[in-house]
């Protein structure tokens, strides 16, 4: 008698099948293209804006900040959170997304945290919100407005943006409940359970406790931070329903959030919203931190 392979996460039975969705690099013709465009762009904004690198937030040397201040005083700021799967790349590939941002008035913030296998997911969660709550505190000192704070990230990045959301900043910070003023959550994975199955879990090393307490998907609470959920629409389909999911949870406590993807980008075009001024990141941003 013949039995049917159990599903290892929904209704993929095989490692291939979750690679195939949440390998955003198998479809590339060239897989190192995206990251030379990064550090080209990265290059170009620290050669022609003004930064602070290395701010240190924390105790360990991972714990950092790259600084691109606007010019204009008591400028609204975004917090930016890299991806790279928790486990690579650092701040220095993501100077780039300061060029649109600047021009449109905005202080950008990289944040810079340690990686997986050396820490745990949990540690990468508290690193990043106490880079928030460091900016919150201290981002004047940079001509920063520290009502007006954004946060947001792309891949890996996206999801440690909704585990920010999903903070306790009274308890945990003694800032205000909700002293982001908009989040842009871009190619998240909001319940990361599937990931144990994946080519990364020999470096990510997910275990249940961590899957729970790192999925934002199963920890949204009431929230007055207004959200745009996005990904980029030649993404695959795991990544589209990630977003849907995170959306529909997201509403049901009864939060704000725009669902929407960037037409026609890719798992890492996505990004290209940030190097112009008019990029639909860039406007989403401006408009919400009115600037």
């Amino acid at each position: 008698m013949a039995y049917a392979t159990p599903p290892l996460y929904r209704e993929f039975t095989t490692q291939a099948q979750i690679d195939a969705q949440y390998n955003p690099s198998i479809a590339l013709a060239d897989p190192a293209a995206p990251g030379k465009h990064f550090v080209a762009q990265s290059t170009l904004a620290r050669a022609t804006l003004k930064h602070t690198l290395d701010v240190p937030f924390g105790a360990t040397l991972q714990e950092t900040l790259d600084i691109f201040p606007a010019d204009a005083p008591n400028a609204p700021v975004f917090v930016f959170i890299h991806g790279g799967y928790w486990r690579a790349l650092s701040s220095k590939e993501f100077s780039g997304v300061a060029l649109g941002l600047q021009r449109r008035g905005i202080t950008t913030v990289v944040v810079n945290y340690a990686l997986c296998p050396f820490v745990t997911l949990d540690e990468i969660t508290r690193q990043v919100r106490a880079a928030v709550a460091w900016t919150v505190h201290n981002i004047a000192r940079y001509g920063g407005d520290p009502q007006r704070i954004a946060v947001g990230g792309h891949s890996a990045g996206g999801h440690l943006t909704a585990m920010c959301l999903n903070t306790d900043w009274a308890r945990d910070y003694g800032l205000a409940t909700d002293p982001i003023k908009a989040a842009l959550c871009i190619s998240g994975v909001y319940d990361i359970a599937p990931l144990r199955y994946s080519y990364l879990q020999p470096m990510i090393q997910l275990d249940e406790g961590i899957v729970q307490r790192n999925s934002p998907q199963f920890l949204c609470r009431p929230c007055a931070t207004p959200t745009w959920v996005t990904w980029g629409g030649a993404e695959s389909a795991e990544f589209a329903r990630q977003a849907q999911t995170f959306h529909d949870t997201w509403t049901a406590r009864g939060n704000h959030s725009e669902l929407r993807p960037i037409e026609g980008a890719d798992h890492f075009t996505v990004l290209a919203g940030f190097e112009q001024p008019d990029g639909e990141l860039c406007e989403w941003l401006a408009a919400q931190l009115g600037a």
